[in-house]
């Protein structure tokens, strides 16, 4: 687990631009100057909206005992009435798969993006896919292709600003036909680069989810959300959100991060429908953590995605924002993560508006995937109280009259299963793993899922 955690930690310090000391010729940068963009673009947003400022969200590390988190779940609940996935916001009760799919799932889409994700707007421009490279590797014994793609943003309107998305796909040179493929918000290592600790080379070693998923024959694809969009407002005005508004700040129903991220996965979607290889119509998003939220909006949004990975994303992801657990709604309106969501979001988290007032919560975003299969995932208590486990379990739950509606099996308990007990019998799936903050005891249990629901359906 360090091990793993130190990976991660150098993953991230290079997709930031910060490793210089550690890996020699990378670029530094400098942190104060990120953060006044940042807050600069922040106070411009609330600026929009009429704002001074946001309620503080919950600090982990206080000892003030305002800000510090809660996990007493008798005091969780503050709110015990949740929107009716299945109520319009006229107060009709859907009643079949065609009002659901006419009036209930537009308005909800519609929702999500003018209060929490944002639109992505009609102008965004075309990406045009390149094959940067194509070489044969072997994979534990599999002899398997791997394609380097960049996914280049016109830019004529905005030359000023390039987008180039990075993206990698893998799968089994024997393959036959076109190919299944599980889709990551990922991390590519660059050419070269190796993570070497002593006595590492002794240690039992898991598979990766990618050795997993070529031994059953498909195809393992990860795309680089940084590439896409910079994950921080000191970012808002370049990546593929300032290109479309030619460098200049958002409105408030702009897209944030999170949904452009998705726009990005569902552009590689774009390419491999162009393609012999891959079969478009069967493929997977997985993401942990903040790329969880991003695999749950872009289930949720696209409905091309045949299923989805959702592992412990947490507040904005797979937990309600009517709960008082771990993070909280003012975390992300505040200047550390209100790039994730769009402008319109922030009010919510400022006086005199609550998590109360939002039109929608979380678990309708996860019905926004039915009746397709959507897996939540979760780690220990220890790991993932922050993302309130409790609270992705509650979600799936609320979820499941939406896939009953439309003629799918859900969750069929709202009593909590406990670590390594998973609740996979239908379309909807819940499984607490052991370990931390991460997706990798779950893999073999959602390649299952996504077998038997989607590749031999």
């Amino acid at each position: 687990m360090k091990r793993l955690v130190l990976i991660l930690s150098a993953a991230l310090l290079f997709a930031q631009g910060q490793a210089s000391a550690q890996f020699p010729g990378m670029p530094r940068v400098n942190r104060d100057s990120l953060n006044a963009l940042t807050n600069a673009d922040h106070a411009q947003m609330l600026g929009q909206l009429g704002l001074t400022s946001v309620r503080p969200g919950r600090d982990a590390y206080t000892d003030d005992p305002n800000r510090a988190p809660n996990y007493d779940e008798m005091k969780a609940n503050p709110w015990i009435y949740y929107p009716d996935p299945l109520v319009t916001f006229d107060g009709r009760k859907v009643k079949d798969a065609k009002m659901w799919r006419k009036v209930r799932r537009p308005e909800l889409v519609k929702a999500f993006e003018d209060e929490v994700y944002g639109r992505v707007p009609e102008n965004v421009p075309a990406i045009k896919w390149e094959v940067v490279k194509e070489e044969k590797i072997d994979m534990e014994g599999i002899p398997c292709i791997r394609r380097d793609l960049a996914g280049v943003a016109d830019n004529s309107a905005c030359p000023s600003i390039e987008v180039r998305i990075q993206a990698q796909v893998t799968w089994p040179e024997a393959a036959k036909g076109p190919v299944p493929v599980i889709m990551e918000f990922g991390f590519i290592m660059p050419a070269g680069m190796s993570f070497n600790f002593p006595g590492a080379n002794n240690r039992p070693r898991a598979k990766s989810w990618q050795q997993q998923v070529v031994e059953r024959g498909w195809a393992a694809a990860v795309i680089v959300t940084g590439s896409i969009q910079a994950d921080g407002g000191h970012g808002l005005r370049q990546g593929i959100v300032g290109l479309t508004n030619k460098g200049d700040y958002r409105k408030p129903t702009d897209w944030g991060a999170l949904r452009a991220w998705a726009w990005g996965a569902s552009k590689l979607v774009d390419y491999f429908e162009t393609t012999r290889e891959f079969d478009a119509t069967k493929v997977a998003i997985e993401g942990v953590s903040r790329n969880g939220k991003a695999a749950l909006v872009t289930m949720a949004f696209d409905e091309r995605f045949a299923a989805a990975l959702v592992a412990s994303a947490g507040e904005g992801g797979s937990s309600p924002w009517r709960r008082n657990c771990g993070e909280s709604l003012g975390n992300l309106a505040d200047a550390g993560e209100y790039h994730w969501m769009c402008g319109n979001f922030i009010k919510y988290g400022a006086d005199p508006l609550t998590e109360n007032d939002l039109p929608v919560d979380q678990h309708e975003l996860i019905a926004l995937c039915a009746p397709r299969p959507c897996f939540i995932s979760s780690g220990t208590w220890d790991a993932d109280k922050w993302q309130d486990l409790i609270g992705m379990f509650m979600a799936t739950v609320k979820a499941t009259p939406v896939y009953e509606l439309l003629g799918e099996k859900g969750m069929d308990t709202d009593l909590y299963p406990g670590t390594n007990v998973g609740i996979i019998k239908g379309k909807l799936a819940f499984r607490q793993h052991d370990g931390g903050h991460e997706s990798g005891p779950n893999w073999p249990y959602f390649l299952d899922f996504f077998d038997k629901y989607v590749v031999k359906k």
